[in-house]
């Protein structure tokens, strides 16, 4: 069919048309009925459902990981429970503010039963208030040979409680005898009291920082 037999063809009366010509408006007006609905409706919808698609995948990526979180649960409950025992084995070896006076005679104990003479031994110093602990500095100053100085400072570290030598310094006094200058810090744990001040000071802190 040429261009000119088209052109012949009346539009009102379709239905005489040829097969190929049918076929052909049919096609145009399937086009353009396609694209009327893509461009009116379809589209929207289309764009709802990729919305909701990513929603969905949102939703069960957020699904795995609280399943995974569930089932890790029981791990991260032990893991916790050890940490607690742990916790609570160190707060042991902190003594309360009662056993202070103990934790001090033991460590001018090691002192005396390695031979040692005692130049100074008092604190240096307020008591430094942590978290949950209080840090006391004691001045040491002993005298002796090599051997016993290094047998006390192994006897300090084999004590039940914590106490650390520090800004260690070591001279000769006389021959054989050395002299050690140290700070020995000891640790305690605080009372429910003194916690319970500590609380209400972070509190107070914590509000005047608000203003």
């Amino acid at each position: 069919m040429t261009l000119d037999d088209l052109r012949k063809l009346d539009p009102k009366r379709i239905g005489s048309w040829p097969l190929a010509p049918k076929f052909g408006a049919l096609g145009i007006v399937l086009a353009l009925a396609v694209g009327g609905a893509y461009w009116f409706d379809w589209q929207n919808q289309i764009d709802l459902i990729q919305a909701e698609k990513a929603k969905e995948d949102q939703l069960r990526t957020t699904f795995i990981d609280k399943k995974k979180q569930a089932l890790e649960l029981p791990a991260y409950r032990k893991q916790l429970d050890d940490i607690e025992k742990q916790f609570g084995a160190l707060l042991k070896q902190l003594p309360g503010k009662s056993e202070m006076d103990a934790l001090l005679t033991d460590i001018n104990q090691a002192g005396l039963g390695r031979g040692l003479q005692f130049e100074l031994f008092k604190p240096a110093g307020q008591e430094a208030m942590k978290d949950f602990y209080a840090e006391l500095p004691i001045s040491i100053k002993i005298s002796g040979t090599y051997h016993d100085i290094g047998a006390f400072a192994s006897d300090i570290g084999k004590l039940s409680r914590i106490v650390t030598l520090n800004d260690v310094s070591l001279g000769a006094q006389k021959e054989g005898t050395l002299v050690l200058d140290a700070t020995a810090r000891t640790f305690r744990y605080l009372d429910e009291d003194e916690l319970a001040q500590q609380r209400r000071a972070a509190a107070k802190d914590k509000k005047g920082a608000k203003k």
